[in-house]
């Protein structure tokens, strides 16, 4: 089939479709060129008898042709409409063929899996302080536009990675996302203010949050007010940062967010509830095997190798790999620091101590934030039907979400 034409049959019309390179066979063994009429072996299943005997059986042709478009997956234009069980099976045998560490193909072929499969690709990662790999599979990372759980803790993101505006851009993950960490990435208050300013300037982006961790990063409670952007938050932790517990900083929450402050750990905030899951999960697995080595140099030029020296990036990469992850201290220091707040239910008594004692309002947020969190919640079961007829208006933005918004 080297350098031949191919011919597809479609709706009972012959058409030869050009620019298309086939994989390439394997590479035949010894005896295969010298007798032609060997037979060939991928095609076949050896087994042995119960007298020791070997046999072998001929594969399905369903077998030969999956065999074949997952060789050839890169090719192909879409996979929606077809049953999950053959897409299971062809992401599989694409898995054991290693396509996915293919830099060149992997990030098409996952996106197509994913376009037709959704959550069933992936529907939770983590990359707890696993920065190499979302720094080498970026591209492939954004693929997986049906995730429900993203753990991105202590993966040195700052203020300014990529990966924020991913997830406020994504129309699919708005949807579908429902936990999000990003501790320990040395996020600050301007950091905060950046990823949220288009959903609270568009009005849209990851409008179904509930879960969001933003402990062990630089904020203060000046960040508390860019978090009123997620009209379904029901969980928040902001364990290790500049906040302070006390009345104070509960009445702020309770203000702003509806929450209140829990005695216990919640447990929805351990570490195991998030778990990488899907067909994709071994993928995963394979990236950072085959990235937890440093690749062997190759034989480059002079001048390259002065650029390498002068920028330092052999020393960068090296230190990216052996970087430690970020841990807290101690158990005894990270349960006492822990901050973490909830939701109370609708029928739930608020204990007196979570609002300001000079006031008579009884547990009860003022009636301007009870109407902008009943027009949030509103706006979210709403997004999927129709786009938002007009934009904020000037008075409800700070000059300095304007002077960002001037930046873009």
């Amino acid at each position: 089939m080297e350098n031949s034409a191919i011919y597809v049959r479609e709706r009972g019309n012959l058409r030869r479709v050009s620019d298309i390179v086939l994989a390439q066979p394997k590479p035949v063994s010894s005896c295969r060129r010298t007798n032609p009429f060997v037979l060939r072996k991928e095609n076949f299943i050896f087994t042995y008898n119960a007298e020791g005997s070997l046999r072998y059986t001929t594969k399905s042709l369903f077998d030969i042709t999956l065999l074949f478009v997952a060789d050839n997956i890169h090719h192909v234009d879409s996979l929606v409409g077809f049953p999950d069980q053959i897409g299971d099976r062809l992401f599989a045998a694409a898995e054991e063929n290693r396509l996915f560490l293919n830099a060149d193909i992997s990030s098409k072929a996952l996106q197509l899996f994913s376009d037709a499969y959704g959550e069933m690709v992936l529907g939770s990662l983590c990359l707890r302080n696993r920065f190499p790999l979302l720094h080498e599979r970026m591209e492939e990372i954004k693929t997986f536009h049906s995730l429900k759980c993203l753990d991105l803790f202590g993966c040195r993101l700052g203020d300014d990675h990529e990966i924020f505006q991913h997830l406020t851009s994504s129309s699919s993950l708005a949807s579908s996302l429902m936990q999000l960490s990003i501790g320990g990435n040395r996020l600050s208050d301007a950091g905060l203010q950046r990823f949220t300013a288009p959903i609270r300037m568009l009005r849209k982006g990851l409008d179904c949050l509930q879960l969001l961790d933003v402990s062990y990063n630089p904020i203060s409670v000046r960040a508390l007010r860019y978090i009123t952007c997620f009209p379904k938050l029901e969980n928040l932790d902001v364990s290790g940062t500049s906040l302070k517990l006390g009345t104070g900083l509960k009445t702020t929450i309770w203000e702003l967010l509806g929450l209140i402050y829990s005695e216990k750990s919640l447990d929805s905030f351990d570490h195991s509830r998030c778990k990488t899951e899907g067909w994709a999960e071994q993928v995963v697995n394979q990236w950072e095997t085959n990235n937890s080595q440093m690749p062997t140099p190759k034989k480059i030029d002079e001048s390259r190798t002065s650029a390498l020296h002068f920028f330092g990036r052999q020393k960068f990469v090296r230190d990216v790999l052996n970087a430690a992850p970020l841990v807290c201290e101690s158990e005894e220091e990270a349960q006492r620091e822990r901050l973490h707040f909830f939701r109370p239910a609708a029928n739930s008594h608020i204990p007196e101590k979570q609002t300001p004692s000079t006031t008579n309002q009884q547990g009860k947020p003022s009636r301007h934030n009870i109407k902008n969190r009943q027009r949030q919640s509103e706006r979210c079961d709403s997004s999927r039907q129709s786009p938002p007829t007009k934009r904020l208006p000037s008075s409800a933005l700070t000059a300095e979400d304007l002077d960002l918004l001037n930046n873009y």
